[in-house]
This record gives C-alpha cells, sequence and structure tokens, in this order.
C-alpha cells in the first residue's frame, strides 16, 4: 500500500518538474502576461526571427525595433460571448503578451520584413555590411 503511494507521488512530481520546465507556445512570463516561443537563426545575409503566436492575427500584432533588441507586442482576445457556457476544462490562455529580443548589432532595421502564416510570426532583419561574416586572407 505504502509502495503505491510512493509511485502516485512520483508520478505528480514528475508531473510538476515536466510543467516548470516546460515552454509551450506561449508560456507565462510576468504575472498576466504571457512570452510566445520564439526561434532565432542567423546567416551570413540577415537574422531571422520567428515567434510562435497561435490564434492571433496581424491586427493584434505590433513589432518594434530599437537599441539592438526586437520586441513583439500582442493579444490573444478570448470570446466576447460565451452565452451561458460553463466550461469544465479551460487552457487556453488569453490576455496581453509581449518578448523582448536581443539582436546582434549591425542589422537594417529599416529593410526588415514580417509575414505571419500558420500561427509563426516570421521577421527576416537583413545585416549590414559590417555585421557580414569577412574573410581574412593569410600572408605567407
Amino acid at each position: 500500500m505504502a509502495f503505491e503511494g510512493l509511485t502516485s507521488l512520483r508520478r505528480e512530481m514528475d508531473r510538476l518538474s515536466d510543467n516548470f520546465f516546460e515552454r509551450g507556445p506561449l508560456a507565462t512570463g510576468s504575472p498576466g502576461m504571457f512570452e510566445p516561443a520564439v526561434e532565432v537563426a542567423d546567416s551570413n545575409e540577415h537574422v531571422t526571427v520567428k515567434v510562435q503566436v497561435p490564434g492571433v492575427s496581424k491586427d493584434n500584432l505590433q513589432v518594434d525595433f530599437a537599441d539592438n533588441a526586437l520586441t513583439v507586442r500582442g493579444e490573444i482576445k478570448g470570446e466576447e460571448n460565451t452565452n451561458g457556457k460553463q466550461y469544465y476544462l479551460r487552457e487556453f490562455r488569453y490576455g496581453a503578451f509581449s518578448r523582448t529580443i536581443p539582436l546582434p548589432p549591425g542589422l537594417q532595421a529599416d529593410r526588415a520584413t514580417a509575414e505571419l502564416k500558420d500561427g509563426v510570426l516570421t521577421i527576416t532583419i537583413p545585416k549590414g555590411e559590417q555585421a557580414k561574416p569577412k574573410q581574412i586572407p593569410i600572408k605567407a
């Protein structure tokens, strides 16, 4: 009997630790705020930032670039009218979110592009000449 209790306790502790370290599409940041999951890739020509924003329209997104940092803000709106529904389970997150991503210097923010497709916001920022890698010739 005690063994079953320990097994149950272990399962619950595993679940709690998994939830603690998990970072889903919208992880909790500050109280009442969310932080969308981000992926940043660097190539010779540009930096690409992908932000998971499932269920968010482009009208509810704002992208700013200042001081070598990209900030994505938005809002996930819930149902306005629940028509007297009683929820048995409600895991969707609603409300404002914000995420600031530090980026390397030398990017050309004025030439950046942003595209929203299938719940992923993709921002591509070209590198200036000074930020592009350069090969150094070796003299003999």
